[in-house]
């Protein structure tokens, strides 16, 4: 249990996700000797929300996850599906491909080995808590909607709409696509905008006896979208059931959400895009599912400013792109490599500003987002409408790319940001 320390800093995390809960863990943990500091974690929901899909955390999530103190928690409870390796299917075909994460002797990827795990968002977020509640450096407050932020030489105050305030050394912004940090602060006028695509997800009960395609998780492409068929689970009694397809902008938040209540529409638009599937287990998934949830994927520009002086930005409120298979893992790295940035800084007696600190990490990091940025824009093009012929010219070119990229891919897998060189 770390220790409560009056000479670390004062740090005040907007957030109370996966992003926001992980920095703070990062902060915790790599804070000098003696620096520990104090953080305030502030969420604008009355409560941390423990729903929503499923997600897979790749070798190097689960390695930083390891760091952070939350796998063990998740190995404990008996959180999740491990994943020797992903099937890529055609729905009118078969299987094309697959991606493995068994390494070379069929025990993980790195050193020390981890595969992959698909596990829903919500036991990933109740592991990450607990590892939380241990520290009592970290304190969570729910129900603060932040209206004001103010940025001085020495400290950055925030101003609730309940009247309340608080003030620290540090703002971290973890506070996702829609940041009130970036919005009211840092750039306000990079706002997210509608990528095209959504995400239909829900959970399908299945009999011991319910016959699936595939031995853990399955993308399963379509003429008119991709739809992600896995277990989340060690009982494997349920599947998630996710499609990733082309939806018209309805133009608002509030439109998006009035869409997205409706199950039942949601469950017809999946049954009219997968519903001529060849592979006899998808039409029978997606009338199982208990309920339907329609999330609108949106992102930011590809480039954006970061940081202020005393403000810096994490996660998808910084970077924000369409899913491409690593970006739960990215927001894990990008906490501890800041983390680590910040506690050279301290080391080396808190030289010139922290904004030193700032900058050895945006040196770090832009290169490595840009490139998963380019990285995402085959995605939406990937689960775009297609014909027939756009269709089959997709069903040769995923193989091959999968092949082409697998050695980029296990570099990042093997990867281990706690010990690499940050040149600062």
């Amino acid at each position: 249990m770390a220790p409560a320390s009056v000479e670390g800093l004062k740090i005040i995390i907007l957030g109370g996700g996966i992003a926001g809960l992980t920095t703070a863990l990062a902060l915790t943990k790599f804070a000098p000797e003696g620096q520990v500091p104090k953080i305030d974690i502030y969420e604008l929901r009355p409560e941390l929300a423990t729903i929503g899909g499923a997600v897979n955390l790749t070798p190097n999530a689960l390695r930083m996850l390891d760091h952070l103190g939350a796998l063990p928690i998740m190995k404990e409870r008996h959180y999740g599906r491990t994943i020797d390796y992903l099937e890529v299917f055609d729905v009118y075909s078969g299987k094309l491909a697959e991606s493995s994460f068994s390494g070379p002797d069929g025990k993980g990827i790195g050193n020390p080995p981890y595969k992959a795990l698909r596990i829903t968002r919500g036991d990933a977020l109740k592991a990450v808590i607990a590892a939380v509640e241990e520290q009592e450096n970290i304190t969570i407050t729910c129900g603060k909607k932040t209206v004001k932020i103010d940025e001085t030489v020495d400290n950055v105050t925030l101003s609730f709409e309940d009247g309340g305030s608080a003030s620290a050394d540090l703002l971290m912004g973890c506070d996702g696509i829609h940041s009130v940090t970036r919005l009211k602060h840092v750039e306000p006028e990079r706002k997210a905008v509608y990528s095209g695509v959504s995400n239909a997800f829900g959970f399908a009960p299945i009999e011991k006896d319910f016959k699936v395609h595939f031995e853990c998780t399955a993308i399963n492409f379509a003429r008119r979208g991709m739809l992600l068929t896995s277990f989340h689970n060690p009982e494997g009694d349920s599947v998630y059931v996710g499609g990733l397809m082309q939806v018209e902008d309805v133009g608002s938040r509030d439109g998006w959400k009035s869409v997205g209540a409706d199950a039942e529409k949601t469950r017809e638009q999946l049954l009219e895009r997968f519903g001529d599937a060849k592979i006899p287990c998808i039409v029978p998934l997606i009338k199982k599912a208990t309920d339907f949830f329609l999330w609108p994927v949106f992102t930011l520009s590809k480039d954006g400013k970061w940081c202020t002086d005393r403000v810096m930005l994490l996660g998808d409120a910084a970077h924000a792109m369409p899913p491409q298979g690593e970006s739960t893992g990215i927001v894990f790295e990008d906490t501890v490599l800041f983390s680590r940035c910040l506690a050279r800084w301290i080391e080396k007696g808190k030289p010139n500003t922290m904004k030193e600190a700032f900058n050895a990490y945006e040196k770090l990091r832009k290169h490595r987002i840009a490139t998963a940025f380019d990285e995402s824009k085959n995605v939406v093009s990937t689960v775009s409408d297609a014909g027939w012929l756009g269709h089959t010219i997709k069903t040769y070119v995923v193989p091959w790319f999968l092949w082409y990229t697998r050695s980029y891919r296990e570099k990042h897998f093997i990867e281990d940001v706690t010990t690499v060189d940050i040149n600062y």
